[in-house]
């Protein structure tokens, strides 16, 4: 279920919108607007969803438009054009009071710099909101101490947020956020003024807080890492525009365009990319309770192929066959491969990433199945698509490597 609908949106700075609207809409490019109408376009027509309960990661380099489309989500920023639709309540049409709200009941906010009260202690810091709203007191600070509770901060009630570490003040922001239960999250590069250990924490402490409280939580960061381990889902933007969005697999795996390619092609694809995304659907098999010694002899050589799985009549692999074996039973007379079925295979579940099957490889010279949770068989993983996934080498170069390989 989508949570946020953002449909056609449109953010232009400048004195001359309308003409700087039209000259888009007819195709010129940023650096013309600019030139003939002093405008900037800010965000070039968004058009996408954020389901419910996910980690939506918008991220890009600096001045891709990124932080300024999410201000458009709770309209801290006006958009010029286009939809926002929360729970298919239009943002953008809002009047100031029904937007006031909205703001209180759905929306909050986390931002980089904390935007503390620094004459405040933290439970009062937690409050604050609360206290806009006209919660009253002995409400607002039974609230605030359970969001404390929640980041991790019990025991810091009464300390000013200047005595604490960055981390621990962001924690206050993160509680705060949380103190009026929105129904969504923004979160506008919370992490990136931290030290490096503990922006890895505050991460790991987001993940599991997520992991309990289900938000719906949109994420900036300019930094990739942090994109790939937050986000369910990720979108690239560059001058104002949305050029991709997938899962770190998918971004990984299958880029829209050279400038996503070079985003992410230092990027350990190891630990990211999936047998799924490298695996040969629907390869050979033998149907070994329908075919006899014969057929799968014959459909083997026609593939060239020396070993093959076994699946029975529901499609659940059960083991491998060798060519070898299945021709010394031939020459027995034998038309039935029951018997010799090999239970010395390996098999890997489709979501399981390439470096932990990379120390299976060192262990066979056979392909490695993947099925699912139930053995259901879903295809193979060839020696080459692992080499040309991890290693960007062509077909050439793997055959190479591979024969090297054998070789040693």
């Amino acid at each position: 279920m989508n949570k946020i609908d953002i449909q056609n949106l449109h953010l232009i700075f400048g004195p001359k919108k309308k003409k700087a609207m039209q000259m888009l809409q007819a195709g010129k490019s940023k650096e013309e607007i600019l030139r003939e109408t002093d405008c900037t376009i800010a965000v070039k027509n968004a058009n996408f969803q954020i389901k419910e309960g996910e980690i939506f990661v918008l991220m890009g380099l600096s001045g891709s438009g990124k932080s300024t489309l999410l201000r458009c989500l709770n309209r801290l920023i006006n958009p010029t054009s286009g939809k926002i639709l929360c729970n298919g309540q239009d943002i953008a049409s809002l009047n100031e009071e029904e937007l006031l709200k909205v703001r209180r009941k759905e929306f909050a906010m986390v931002f980089q710099n904390f935007g503390l009260l620094p004459h405040r202690t933290v439970v009062d810091n937690i409050a604050f909101g609360l206290e806009l709203q006209g919660v009253d007191k002995a409400e607002r600070h039974r609230i605030a101490l359970e969001s404390m509770e929640v980041v991790g901060l019990k025991g810091y009630e009464h300390k000013m947020c200047n005595e604490l570490s960055g981390g621990m003040q962001q924690r206050v922001g993160l509680a705060r956020a949380l103190a009026n239960d929105p129904e969504v999250l923004l979160m506008d590069e919370a992490f990136s003024a931290l030290d490096p250990l503990i922006r890895v924490q505050m991460q790991d402490e987001l993940l599991e807080l997520q992991s309990k409280l289900k938000k719906t939580i949109v994420f900036i960061t300019h930094d990739l890492s942090e994109a790939i381990k937050l986000g369910d889902r990720i979108a690239i933007m560059k001058d104002g525009e949305i050029v991709q969005i997938g899962t770190s697999e998918d971004i990984l795996t299958s880029p829209a365009n050279d400038y996503v390619e070079r985003f992410v092609e230092h990027v350990d694809r190891g630990s990211i990319v999936t047998a799924e995304s490298v695996m040969i659907n629907k390869p050979l098999v033998a149907r070994i309770y329908k075919e006899g010694t014969e057929v799968i002899i014959r459909k083997m050589k026609e593939k060239s192929i020396s070993t093959i799985p076994a699946i029975d009549n529901d499609g659940i692999l059960i083991g491998e066959l060798r060519l070898r074996d299945l021709i010394n039973l031939r020459r027995q007379g034998i038309h039935t491969a029951v018997d010799i079925l090999s239970s010395d295979y390996h098999s890997v579940t489709p979501d399981t990433v390439l470096e932990d099957i990379l120390p299976i490889v060192t262990k066979t010279n056979t392909p490695i199945w993947v099925v699912d949770e139930h053995r259901k068989f879903h295809g193979k993983i060839p020696l080459s698509s692992l080499i040309e996934e991890l290693t960007g080498k062509d077909n050439e170069e793997i055959d190479e490597i591979i024969k090297n390989a054998k070789e040693l």
